[in-house]
């Protein structure tokens, strides 16, 4: 009954592999020695590194949010240009 459970795991970490693979070389944004690195790096370290190059580029699909300009303006407080002295 063990042996099972082992195949269970390691069919789904092959799975995971595959799927990931897959997910990678589809990506446009990679160059082709980055695809290949990456694809290798989720072989070698089967689960982690699916997990962890998986996560990491998803996060580069998300979409960031704008931020607001900092300072500049006619409420800069550093007194530059003002004429009251």
């Amino acid at each position: 009954m063990e042996l099972e459970i082992w195949y269970v795991i390691v069919g789904i970490a092959i799975l995971f592999n595959i799927i990931v693979s897959i997910f990678l070389a589809r990506r446009d944004d990679l160059e082709t020695f980055q695809k290949g690195a990456q694809i290798f790096i989720v072989w070698l370290i089967p689960f982690f590194a699916a997990i962890g190059l998986w996560l990491l580029n998803r996060s580069q699909d998300a979409p960031s949010r704008s931020s607001k300009s900092l300072g500049g303006g006619p409420q800069d407080s550093s007194g530059v240009g003002s004429s009251g002295d």
